[in-house]
């Protein structure tokens, strides 16, 4: 058996408490992270991402200082989960945004029960598409990369065991909410004009022809155009999405109004 001289000691023990420092944050966050946090993914795999993510991160932040106490060390521990998981849900509200996109669009367009849910989340067909869509798109233009880059940064705007205050992290959160709801009613904004559209349209004509079924006429009208709209717009949709993401990535802070 190798033993270690004792003069190693005191920096593995430094180097330890580094490690584990930066994992609180960042399997917080990896368990909400889009498309690294998904329900379907197993436990043991958001594990390695997270201890993944840890060794990216470590090398760039600077080493804490061991608290002297059990409850120093306990609120240091919480406060870390405590940003890891605000970080989190605030990337996860982009999500979200895609599936209530969807289930406006379903719902305008009169295609919220073809097909059924698909997903973990009872969610519409469209929308279990256009969530899908959305994390391979995120995926594919180096989501894992943003969020290395993003979970360093977030080390310089929140610095490790220092608590948010309270108010300030309310206000930040609420502004989260409600810039996830906006950028849904915009997403589905195409599919709302056209259900205007349709049903200005179907009033005027039973209007002028009362004997006329324009429901049975217009069914199939308002399904092409919803279907229509959206193989035409899924790829707009998608890209005012991701600039939208990787926008709050590089600063979390900003103001959405």
């Amino acid at each position: 058996m190798i033993a270690l001289p004792p003069e190693l000691l005191p920096q593995l023990g430094e180097g330890l408490w580094h490690l584990f420092a930066v994992f609180l944050r960042v399997s917080a966050m990896v368990s909400l992270l889009p498309a690294f946090g998904e329900r379907s993914i197993p436990t043991r795999v958001k594990f390695g991402i997270a201890a993944a993510f840890t060794l990216i991160v470590t090398p760039a932040i600077a080493a804490p200082v061991a608290p002297p106490g059990l409850l120093p060390t306990a609120g240091l521990v919480l406060t870390e989960v405590l940003i890891g998981m605000a970080l989190g849900l605030a990337l996860r509200l982009f999500v979200l945004a895609l599936q209530s996109a969807g289930s406006i669009a379903a719902q305008a367009t009169s295609l919220s029960q073809i097909l059924g849910p698909s997903a973990a989340d009872p969610v519409p067909a469209m929308g279990y598409l256009l969530t899908l869509a959305g994390l391979t798109l995120a995926v594919l233009l180096g989501l894992h990369i943003r969020v290395a880059q993003f979970l360093i940064h977030s080390y310089t705007l929140f610095p490790m065991g220092a608590p948010p205050l309270t108010p300030d992290l309310s206000q930040w959160g609420v502004q989260q909410i409600a810039r996830s709801f906006a950028l849904a009613f915009a997403l589905a904004m195409p599919f709302v004009i056209a259900s205007l559209i349709y049903n200005l349209a179907l009033g005027v004509i039973n209007r002028a022809m009362p004997q006329l079924m324009v429901a049975f006429v217009g069914a199939p009208a308002i399904t092409f155009a919803g279907l229509f709209l959206l193989f035409a717009g899924t790829p707009l949709i998608l890209s005012v999405w991701s600039d939208a993401l990787f926008a709050f990535m590089l600063n979390p802070l900003e103001d959405p109004r």
